[in-house]
C-alpha cells in the first residue's frame, strides 16, 4: 500500500507540475520541483537528528515504567473488563493476558512492547478460531481498539511540536486525549453492535461509564473556561501530567529497587536507534509531499474541500489539516509526514498546525495495522473489523476537528 501512495505522490506532482510547464507556461516549475526536493530532504535529516535527544528521554522513561511493572499493573486493571467484553476467550486462556499487556502498552506509549504483545496475542486467539482464514469475534474487536489508538501520552507528535516551535507543545494533549477516546468508544460499539455483544452488565458498565464520566468531567471543565484560557490551561494541565508521569515512572522504579539510571540508559539507546532508524522513512516521505505541494496537488485539493465546506456555511480553517486526516489511515509515515509539513507551511503555531496535530493523534493507521496483524497468521476476511475501524477513524477526525476550535 505504502509503495503505491508512494510512488503515486511524484506520478502525480509530474502531470501536475508538466501541465502548469505545457499548458499555463511556468517554465520555473521544474526548478522549484528540484529545490523542493533537495531542501526537504534536508529538512527531514535535521529534524530527526534533532528529534534523538527527546526520543532518548522518554524511551528512557519509558523502559523504567516498564520495568517497574507499571504496564502489569494497566494490565491488571483492565483484567475484569477484558473478560467480559472477549465472551469467546476461556477465562486464564493467556490471550486474555496478551491483549490486556498490548492495551496497557498502548496506552503508556509504549510501541516497541505493545506491537510484539499485539501478535503474541492474535497468535493466541489464533489458536481458538475455527476459521483460520476468518477473523473471529475476539480477534475483530481487539483489532478495532488497537486501530482506533487510545494512547495516553502522544509523545511523538508534542516531540514534533517542540521541535518545530511550537510555544506551548503540550497544547494538544488534552484535545487528543479527548478525540481518541470518542475514536475508541464508537469503534467499541460499533463492534459490540455487530457482534451483539452484552456490554450492559455492571463490570462493563462501570469500566466504561466510570471513564466516560471522568472524560466528560475533564471536557465540561474545559467547556466551562473562557475560550482565552482553554490552549492555556491545556498546556498547563498537559505539561502537569507530563511531568507527573516522569516522576511516577523514577518513583516506581525506585520502590521497585532497580538501577533506574542503568535502566534509563538502556532505553535512550533504543531511543537513537529509532531516531537513525526514521530518517530514510522521513526523507522518502517529506520530499514526495514537498514535490506534491510545489507541483500544486495538494492546493488544489484543499481549494476543492475549501470550496465545498464553504458552499455549505461552514468555517473552512481546518480544511489545511485535512491531507493529514485523508492520508492517515493508510500510512503513519505518511500522516507524520503531512503534519510536519503543514506545520512548516503555515507555521507551528498556527490553526492548520494545531488541527493537524490534533487529528494525527486521533486515529491509527487502520490499513497498516490490520494488515500486520492479520497477515502475521494469516487471516485474509477481516469481517467487520474494517468498517468499524474506519468508522472509528472518522469519528476520531471529526472529534479532532471540533476540539481543534474549541481549544484554539
Amino acid at each position: 500500500m505504502l509503495n503505491f501512495i508512494w510512488a503515486g505522490f511524484f506520478l502525480v506532482a509530474f502531470a501536475a507540475a508538466l501541465f502548469q510547464s505545457l499548458w499555463l507556461g511556468n517554465q520555473t516549475i521544474w526548478t522549484e520541483l528540484v529545490n523542493a526536493v533537495f531542501s526537504s530532504s534536508k529538512t527531514a535529516f535535521n529534524i530527526s537528528l534533532n528529534l534523538t535527544g527527546i526520543l532518548c528521554l522518554w524511551l528512557g522513561l519509558l523502559k523504567i515504567a516498564e520495568k517497574a511493572g507499571l504496564t502489569e499493573a494497566l494490565a491488571r486493571l483492565l483484567r475484569p473488563l477484558f473478560r467480559r467484553i472477549f465472551p469467546e476467550v476461556p477465562a486464564g486462556h493467556p490471550a486474555l493476558s496478551s491483549m490486556v499487556m498490548n492495551m496497557a502498552a498502548n496506552i503508556l506509549g509504549l510501541d516497541n512492547a505493545a506491537t510484539p504483545m499485539g501478535l503474541k496475542a492474535m497468535e493466541q486467539l489464533q489458536t481458538l478460531n475455527p476459521h483460520k482464514d476468518r477473523a473471529s469475534n475476539a480477534q475483530i474487536l481487539f483489532m478495532v481498539i488497537n486501530a482506533s489508538s487510545v494512547t495516553l501520552i502522544p509523545i511523538t507528535i508534542l516531540m514534533y511540536r517542540a521541535e518545530l516551535g511550537a510555544s506551548n507543545p503540550t497544547a494538544v494533549f488534552m484535545p487528543i486525549l479527548f478525540a481518541t477516546t470518542i475514536s475508541t468508544f464508537i469503534g467499541f460499539l460499533c463492534v459490540a453492535w455487530v457482534q451483539r455483544l452484552k456490554i450492559f452488565n455492571p463490570v462493563v458498565a462501570a469500566y466504561l461509564g466510570g471513564f466516560a464520566l471522568f472524560v466528560g468531567g475533564v471536557a465540561w471543565y474545559f467547556n466551562a473556561l473562557p475560550e482565552t484560557e482553554r490552549l492555556q490551561a491545556s498546556a498547563v494541565w498537559g505539561n502537569f501530567i507530563l511531568f507527573g508521569f516522569i516522576i511516577l515512572f523514577i518513583a516506581a522504579g525506585l520502590f521497585k529497587r532497580l538501577n533506574v539510571y542503568e535502566t534509563f540508559i538502556s532505553g535512550a539507546k533504543e531511543g537513537f536507534e529509532i531516531a537513525v532508524r526514521i530518517i530514510p522513512y522521513l526523507v522518502a516521505m517529506l520530499v514526495a509531499i514537498a514535490v506534491l505541494r510545489v507541483g500544486g496537488v495538494l492546493d488544489m485539493i484543499v481549494l476543492g474541500f475549501e470550496k465545498f465546506f464553504a458552499a455549505l456555511g461552514w468555517n473552512t480553517e481546518f480544511v489545511k489539516a485535512l491531507p493529514t486526516a485523508l492520508l492517515k489511515p493508510l500510512s503513519g509515515s505518511g500522516a507524520r509526514a503531512m503534519m510536519i509539513e503543514t506545520m512548516q507551511t503555515y507555521g507551528a503555531d498556527s490553526f492548520p498546525a494545531f488541527a493537524a496535530a490534533i487529528v494525527q493523534g486521533s486515529t491509527e493507521t487502520t490499513f497498516y495495522v490490520l494488515a500486520v496483524y492479520f497477515g502475521a497468521v494469516k487471516i485474509s476476511k477481516v469481517g467487520a473489523a474494517l468498517p468499524c475501524a474506519l468508522l472509528a477513524d472518522l469519528a476520531g477526525i471529526i472529534a479532532a476537528i471540533y476540539f481543534s476550535y474549541l481549544f484554539f
